[in-house]
């Protein structure tokens, strides 16, 4: 059985639970897809791009003595990218307007990439 329906389904709460969430994604560190709801945003390009930021703020947490990477936040001028560490081998990234109150984002974000994380760990690797 996949784990994909069931990830995706985190996806959709978190879209349900955060007003003005515009998508998920949840990729391995390595930057494949696992599972989206990505309307309008290239899944493969937002997971390599992901996976190349986590590394850069792996090494920021890690230099700066601040300990292992949990999340990290970028916000633009129409929005905000949030990626949170979703157990040992996957990322959540979120996307989201810039009307959309961070602290909730945070709260449900952290909620859900715990869920996956403990999802994605217990599957067989593929």
């Amino acid at each position: 059985m996949t784990i994909e329906p069931r990830i995706r389904d985190e996806l959709h709460t978190l879209r349900d639970q955060v007003r003005h969430f515009q998508g998920g994604m949840v990729a391995s560190v390595d930057g494949m897809v696992i599972a989206h709801d990505l309307p309008d945003i290239e899944p493969d390009g937002l997971a390599a791009l992901t996976a190349a930021a986590i590394g850069v703020a792996k090494r920021l947490t890690e230099a700066t003595g601040q300990g292992a990477f949990e999340e990290t936040l970028t916000r633009g001028s129409d929005g905000y990218i949030a990626a949170y560490s979703a157990g040992r081998r996957a990322v959540l990234t979120a996307v989201a307007s810039p009307h959309t109150n961070v602290g909730r984002l945070h709260l449900q974000a952290r909620r859900a990439a715990e869920r996956i994380g403990a999802l994605v760990d217990a599957a067989p690797r593929a």
